[in-house]
Formats: C-alpha cells, sequence, structure tokens
C-alpha cells in the first residue's frame, strides 16, 4: 500500500510540497538555511518522513498561485485552505487547523454587526484570491469587495480611499488595528479558513493516507505541538477531529 501511495504523491522519489508563504501564520520564520519554517513546512516534513522520502518545499506567493499549480503539476502536495472553487482542481484532506476571518471597521463606522456589512453601497477591501476573498465572493449578496495583491496592500487601499470595512484574517486585523486609531476588530467572524492537505485528483490512495494523517496528526496532539512549537497559540485553533 505504502509503494502505490509514494507512487502518487512522490513519484520523483521527492515529495514536493507547494506552500503558501503570505500566510504568516503557518510560515512564520526560516531555518539556518534559509528554508522557509513554520506550521505548515513541518506538516510537510512529516508527510515525507511517514512516506520515507525527501521533501522539496516549493514557495509561492500567494494561495492563488499554488491552486494555479495543481495544473500543470508543480508540486505533489500543496498546504493551503480548502474552498469549493479550489477544490474543481484540487482534492482536499479534512483541515487540521483554522482561522478566524472577520472585519476591520474605521473609528466612525455605524456598522455593528457582520450581517450589517452585506449592504448596497458597502466597500470591503480584501486581498485578492484569499480564501476569505473566495468565501466573500461566494456568500455576499450586496456589498461590493475592492481586491489588492497583497494584505498590505489591501490595508493601505483600506485608508487612502476611506472604505468601509478591511476583511482579513483576525490576527492580521488586530495589529492593523493598532496603526489606526480607533479602529476596532469586530468580534464576530463571518467565517473560519480552514487550512488543509491538498493533492492532484484522481489520487485516491493518496488522498486517503492524507486524511488518515491529518485525523491521525490531531488526534495525537502533532497539530497542538507545532501551534505552540512556532509561537502562534491563540491564533491558530485546531480544526475538529475527523474520523479516521
Amino acid at each position: 500500500m505504502i509503494d502505490s501511495i509514494k507512487a502518487q504523491l512522490a513519484p520523483t522519489g521527492v515529495l514536493r510540497a507547494g506552500i503558501n508563504m503570505s500566510n504568516f501564520l503557518l510560515v512564520n520564520s526560516k531555518t539556518s538555511t534559509g528554508e522557509p519554517a513554520g506550521v505548515s513546512p513541518d506538516m510537510a516534513q512529516a508527510i515525507a518522513n511517514r512516506l520515507g522520502v525527501e521533501l522539496q518545499l516549493v514557495p509561492y506567493k500567494g494561495p492563488g498561485e499554488v491552486a494555479d499549480g495543481a495544473a500543470t503539476h508543480q508540486w505533489d502536495i500543496a498546504n493551503i485552505a480548502a474552498e469549493a472553487e479550489r477544490a474543481k482542481t484540487i482534492t482536499f484532506s479534512p483541515a487540521y487547523c483554522e482561522i478566524q476571518a472577520t472585519y476591520l471597521l474605521p473609528a466612525d463606522s455605524s456598522i455593528k454587526t457582520i450581517a450589517d456589512v452585506d449592504r448596497a453601497g458597502i466597500k470591503i477591501s480584501v486581498k485578492q484570491r484569499a480564501a476569505y476573498d473566495l468565501w466573500l465572493t461566494q456568500n455576499l449578496r450586496s456589498a461590493t469587495l475592492v481586491r489588492s495583491a497583497s494584505m498590505d496592500d489591501s490595508f493601505s487601499l483600506f485608508v487612502e480611499q476611506s472604505l468601509d470595512v478591511l476583511a482579513g484574517l483576525r490576527p492580521r486585523l488586530l495589529d492593523d488595528a493598532k496603526n489606526l486609531p480607533g479602529s476596532r476588530v469586530m468580534d464576530e467572524s463571518f467565517t473560519a479558513v480552514q487550512q488543509s492537505i491538498g493533492c492532484l485528483p484522481g489520487n485516491v490512495e493518496a488522498a486517503d493516507f492524507l486524511s488518515k494523517f491529518v485525523a491521525e496528526s490531531i488526534a495525537n496532539g502533532f497539530v497542538a505541538e507545532l501551534i505552540e512549537k512556532h509561537g502562534v497559540v491563540g491564533k491558530l485553533s485546531i480544526a475538529s477531529p475527523v474520523s479516521a
């Protein structure tokens, strides 16, 4: 069984793992040799160890670029958030951790609840192709999304154009709020961005292996250990356990 899984996940003898470098909670430092370090790279390394193969990290600027890599088989596994649009070309495991996504409001905002945001005339600054952008695209009915290339750009646009709302991951928004006197991060969250491990469609045995690996990693405390190791306790949450 393991040989067939290795043939699907590491056909070249090396496990190539697509890593989203823009997720500052999952990739938050570097090794002594300059390689990306964090929860996401460590999860990839654990999978490589289980398969008995070397790991090659394939870094991307953002999750959209990671997802695009599926079309040309640039990676064997991809550590990004599972979303319906991405699931058209990637087979995802259940989530191993999640990050709350919410809104930052300017000091003079009259918005009180999450529901208040989805109104005609409301403009929301958002990082394009982030998992929460995909969720908002699918679920908003009246508000307008104003997209930027990066989280820094979306904050700048929010301030410079006096937009109504800035969408983002709660930990990042809490930091942004420190640079905008009087602003506030909403207590409610509009979604939780769930981080999963993806593989190419059609690799049935590989997908089953990854699902079981995630379930085991949650159950035996490995994910919790990584969250503590990389100093993101209270920022990343462990996803609900799944059946192996």
